[in-house]
């Protein structure tokens, strides 16, 4: 099929410049509203663990089906993805996230999870939505009815995918490796939101132009030693001291071989060594994840951490087949880059609809996000952007304002967003977006 896509982001901004009329979309999402709230709870009650959304990929799959999408079901596991083509024009890729958390809830919600489930670490615990994913899913559906029932106003495809394992940063990786690019119409925009803990209003929309998530490693170094006694220390070589060293010198690579202009962040998630009080180990394990935006970046730090284990082991005098191994993960989550001129056409058309209070720049954050994936797997041809939907309920912003509490963060069992302002201000953020990417052009 034939596209008609804008040549030029110049091209997008008159696109965008003109965007459909509030009111159309909001009246039938008014009515959409307490079925998606209902769809809402059933999944916040149901939550899977990343690669075992099952019964919540089916469920979803049945509700684009009845819409009139073409569905197809397992796609990087259990991924879907639906397409529906409405003539000639542009492709418009839409997501959302499916998985839940090994979080034991504590929101106190009629509706909380009770599930529980065994992840790869062995451990039982709870399985919780504390990321928000089930307003995501919500709101993508809102979006796919709004999409649906307002067909005279766009032209082109519509691609809408559920992604498996987002919080394991491999759920997207899995969906391109598994053909979306091939099997099913490659997009020329990208777009998502993401709930937020943000110090705002429930319903204000942030946006981050340019690096906006960054780089996710997550890095294993085994320090190796000779063991003993824990009275006879020189008849040793000790890695938990070895270990220290290191875990003090990383600290360095960050403050004095990154340029204070380039985010970075190496932090030690854990430290494990020893048994028993007098016996000194010959092994110690460190745990860290690095954060980073450019690919330039990412690999000063990689290298970095390699540089400082190899040079500490060698002050502590030990033999070669003593070095220390550095071990980092693959793969690993990219950070997500919003095209800056996109991104700022994307947040005139949300000022339009939505008014200037609540559309808002934010700075970009250290977290990450496998969105990324969807871009990185096709830079020169594909546009994308993922913004922020604040979730925070009033009496949480009134209680940091009255008397500083905090407020929960995301991943936390307390994260409770408010989730009917995230749902509607989703749903017509994708929708309005996608009608304004794919404009009708002619009778």
């Amino acid at each position: 099929m034939s596209k008609t896509v804008p040549t030029s982001l110049a091209a997008l901004a008159m696109v965008l410049a003109a965007p459909a009329q509030a009111n159309d979309l909001r009246s039938d999402l008014t009515e959409d509203m307490p079925g998606l709230m209902e769809l809402y709870r059933d999944l916040h009650a149901n939550p899977e663990l990343s690669f075992e959304e099952q019964e919540t990929a089916a469920k979803l799959a049945k509700r684009m089906r009845d819409l009139g999408f073409e569905v197809t079901e397992g796609v990087g596991r259990t991924g879907v993805v639906s397409v529906m083509a409405n003539g000639e024009g542009p492709t418009v890729l839409l997501r959302a996230d499916m998985d839940g958390l090994p979080v034991v809830e504590q929101t106190g919600l009629p509706f909380a999870s009770t599930v529980t489930a065994t992840p790869a670490s062995g451990v039982t615990p709870g399985v919780m939505h504390a990321c928000g994913h089930d307003t995501h899913m919500a709101g993508f559906i809102g979006a796919a009815q709004l999409l649906v029932d307002h067909k005279d106003k766009w032209q082109g495809t519509l691609v809408m995918i559920l992604q498996p394992a987002e919080e394991i940063g491999l759920g997207a990786l899995a969906m391109i490796e598994d053909g979306l690019y091939t099997r099913f119409p490659k997009p020329d925009y990208a777009l998502a939101f993401h709930d937020a803990a943000a110090p705002a209003p429930a319903g204000t929309i942030g946006y981050t132009p340019g690096y906006a998530l960054a780089n996710v490693d997550s890095v294993d170094i085994t320090v190796k030693g000779v063991g003993g006694h824990g009275a006879y220390p020189h008849t040793t070589r000790d890695p938990i001291v070895l270990a220290s060293a290191i875990v003090m010198k990383l600290q360095t690579v960050v403050s004095r071989n990154s340029s204070p202009l380039d985010p970075a962040v190496i932090t030690v998630g854990s430290f494990h060594a020893g048994a028993k009080h007098n016996i000194i180990s010959d092994e110690a394990k460190l745990q860290l994840t690095v954060r980073s935006y450019s690919d330039e970046s990412r690999q000063l730090l990689l290298d970095g951490i390699r540089r400082v284990a190899r040079g500490e082991a060698i002050t502590a005098g030990l033999p070669d087949d003593l070095m220390p191994t550095v071990t980092v993960e693959d793969p690993y989550t990219p950070s997500t880059f919003n095209d800056p001129d996109f991104s700022e056409n994307i947040a005139a058309a949300f000022k339009q609809r939505f008014g200037e209070n609540r559309v808002m720049e934010w700075p970009a954050v250290m977290g990450g996000e496998d969105f990324s994936q969807f871009r990185r797997a096709a830079p020169e041809d594909i546009k994308s952007m993922i913004f922020w939907i604040s979730g925070t309920p009033q009496p949480m912003l009134d209680a940091l304002k009255n008397d500083g509490t905090s407020l929960p963060s995301l991943h936390s069992p307390f994260w409770a967003p408010d989730a009917e302002k995230v749902i509607a201000t989703g749903a017509e953020a994708l929708a309005s977006s996608a009608i304004d990417l794919m404009p009708r052009t002619g009778s």
